[in-house]
């Protein structure tokens, strides 16, 4: 029998994005998915464990699996689930990474959000990272600044530049319009290459308040000044300074993103070489991201 969040969303498609993944963490997402929307999908990227073997032995099992050969990057991943979705009729898809956990009402919250937004190219909540004790705020660049929208009130409706992929929700149709997500991009700036083309094309990214999640962002933060600031793997940095770059270079994002997002960039290219061990690493992979984002190289490392 379905229930009332079933009934009021009957064409949602969670997408769940999986490499490697901590199976009681994903058990988890899954059993809080279950009664928020109609189908839950996991796309596994390539890893060693058997997920369908898994998946067929859970008491709140998903609904499909797709299994890729190899680690096709969180993009490709993510257009596989997007393509099997639509051809099952969904109206939304609601994308997941593996370590995420909603509230138990947060999709629902998410769609009470678009109902009077027919412009809307995606919905997302306000996530936890429990290491960071403070939910990070919304973004938005405007008049060459950076403005972090932190949430007021929890009826809070904030317009975004763009949004996590994690807990996105986004209308199929749109899809039609914007396109899939840039593959060639494999990971990093994927979401926000994604939310900046909708926005070129006319639509708006919601930050939603009053819809939670917890969500780990990266490894173990650095604390600096009283601050934690999320860390990545030397290869993650590759990827992150390297799509920053190849973002740049692309014709219709706005002028003042690109600046702001640069100025940005070089601090955190400054912070990561004096404070994220090993240093020489990181140093070397966001250089190399650098230098191969100026000279236009795309895809997978190697």
């Amino acid at each position: 029998m379905p229930t009332q969040a079933n009934m009021a969303n009957p064409e949602t498609t969670a997408v769940i994005v999986t490499y490697h993944p901590a199976l009681d963490v994903l058990g988890e997402l899954v059993n809080r998915l279950r009664n928020q929307v109609k189908t839950i999908l996991i796309v596994d990227n390539g890893s060693d464990e058997n997920i369908a073997a898994w998946n067929a032995a859970q008491q709140h099992a998903a609904d499909h699996i797709i299994a890729l050969k190899e680690n096709a990057g969180i993009a490709a991943a993510q257009n596989a689930g997007i393509a099997w979705a639509k051809q099952q009729g969904a109206s939304h898809v609601l994308l997941m990474d593996q370590d995420s956990l909603p509230a138990h009402d947060m999709v629902a919250e998410l769609h009470a959000a678009l109902t009077d937004k027919p412009s809307a190219a995606a919905a997302g909540p306000r996530y936890m990272d429990r290491r960071q004790k403070n939910p990070p705020p919304f973004l938005q660049i405007r008049n060459w600044r950076l403005f972090r929208h932190s949430c007021e009130t929890s009826c809070d409706v904030l317009p975004v530049d763009y949004l996590i992929a994690s807990g996105c929700l986004i209308p199929m149709p749109v899809f039609d319009k914007v396109g899939d997500m840039r593959d060639d991009l494999f990971i990093d700036y994927v979401d926000i290459e994604w939310g900046l083309r909708a926005g070129h094309h006319g639509f708006q990214s919601y930050g939603v308040c009053s819809a939670h999640m917890e969500h780990s962002l990266g490894e173990a933060p650095i604390k600096f000044r009283g601050r934690k600031i999320p860390l990545h793997s030397p290869l993650r940095h590759y990827y992150h300074f390297r799509n920053a770059v190849l973002l740049y270079r692309t014709g219709w994002v706005p002028l003042q993103w690109k600046c702001v997002d640069a100025w940005r960039l070089l601090l955190k290219y400054g912070f990561y070489t004096l404070y994220a061990k090993p240093r020489r690493q990181h140093f070397m992979k966001m250089t190399s991201g650098l230098l191969h984002g100026l000279i236009g190289r795309a895809g997978k490392y190697k």
